[in-house]
């Protein structure tokens, strides 16, 4: 088979080169994905007064402790994502659900630290390394599996940020994503169906 060029690069054949974008495609999906999130639980902490940012319900996490949470989760699943196992020793989950009192200075950069940690693992994936393993508590993990567990976690954790926040804010609640009766009018012009980037 001919060698043919994708994006300036050459390669051996046409479907090793569409391997390799495939799979630099389905990280850079990922990525995408997280960054979408983050901007989601953004835009809710950004809704909320500085004080609401440390304010629990009955039974519930402020907004503050799950910020801690996903941040501390993303600094120790991805420093030395492919090389140490991502339940770092320096990790004190139980410490990330004390109720604390914190700026939204803080937070912003407890928020910002922990993703900034994630993004710097992928933005260093290959194709080689995606079909390695990662271990998380001594327990093997394909590193797409561990990536896909750990968008669920995110994700899971932000919905609770927009529900916690759109119950503080009440009627003053600005929606994140289409409005309740905006349906046809958003498929007219859907603007969030990608990622950020």
């Amino acid at each position: 088979m001919k060698q043919r060029k994708l994006h300036g690069a050459k390669v051996g054949t046409l479907e090793g080169a569409i391997g390799r974008e495939a799979m630099r495609d389905i990280v850079g999906s990922i990525e995408g994905e997280y960054r979408r999130y983050k901007a989601l639980g953004e835009g809710a902490l950004g809704q909320v007064t500085d004080a609401q940012l440390c304010q629990a319900g009955d039974g519930s996490n402020s907004l503050a402790t799950i910020v801690w949470h996903i941040a501390g989760n993303l600094a120790s699943r991805f420093t030395d994502f492919l090389t140490s196992d991502g339940e770092k020793p320096w990790r004190d989950r139980e410490s990330e659900f004390v109720a604390r009192a914190v700026t939204r200075a803080e937070l912003t950069d407890k928020w910002e630290a922990g993703f900034a940690v994630l993004f710097g693992a992928l933005g260093g994936l290959d194709d080689a390394r995606l079909h390695g393993t990662v271990t998380i508590r001594g327990v093997a993990l394909t590193v797409h599996d561990a990536l896909h567990r750990s968008l669920a976690h995110t994700s899971y954790h932000v919905g609770q940020i927009v529900f916690l926040a759109k119950a503080l804010r009440a009627g003053e609640w600005k929606y994140l994503t289409i409005p309740p009766g905006g349906s046809a009018a958003y498929n007219q012009a859907p603007f969030a169906e990608k990622p950020p980037r």
